[in-house]
């Protein structure tokens, strides 16, 4: 079965940074917001990169990243999976970015994770010509990165 993505990107005209997840999870596509899912440690990496406190709600989630100049939204915009895992992804259609970079002056791309980085390779490359950094994903099946360590390698999306 198809399933489509269910969230907006989220960014406004100050968004110089765009980070690209894969696909949501159930978890996300439930809440209808970007990593929902409690284990997925994006919003404690990111918080600890611009040395903020971890947001909580949607609400500070979604100021969090606009007050720091991000961009978020996701590689695919449908595809065929079974629950949240990245390994069953199938039939794959792509987002338009057109939509964040002709309203963005972004300048860096990065991905999170390996399977961002193979579908955003595989289909938007290409298309936009703009190559994406690949950062190791945050995710809780990602169990090999300590979350330090996440931190350190996150560092590159605070542009200077």
């Amino acid at each position: 079965m198809i399933v489509n993505h269910p969230i907006e990107p989220l960014f406004n005209k100050h968004s110089r940074v765009l980070i690209l997840g894969s696909f949501p999870s159930v978890k996300s596509r439930e809440e209808m917001f970007f990593y929902g899912h409690k284990q997925n440690r994006f919003w404690k990496v990111v918080s600890a990169v611009f040395d903020e406190a971890t947001p909580a709600t949607v609400e500070e989630k979604r100021d969090f990243v606009l007050r720091n100049n991000l961009a978020l939204w996701d590689v695919i915009a449908s595809c065929e999976i079974v629950g949240s895992s990245d390994s069953s992804i199938k039939n794959v259609v792509a987002n338009d970015l057109s939509v964040i970079l002709s309203n963005a002056n972004i300048e860096k791309i990065f991905v999170n994770g390996k399977t961002a980085y193979k579908y955003y390779n595989k289909y938007i490359l290409n298309t936009i010509g703009v190559e994406a950094v690949c950062l190791p994903s945050t995710s809780p099946a990602n169990a090999m990165w300590s979350l330090d360590k996440l931190i350190e390698h996150w560092q590159k999306i605070k542009l200077i």
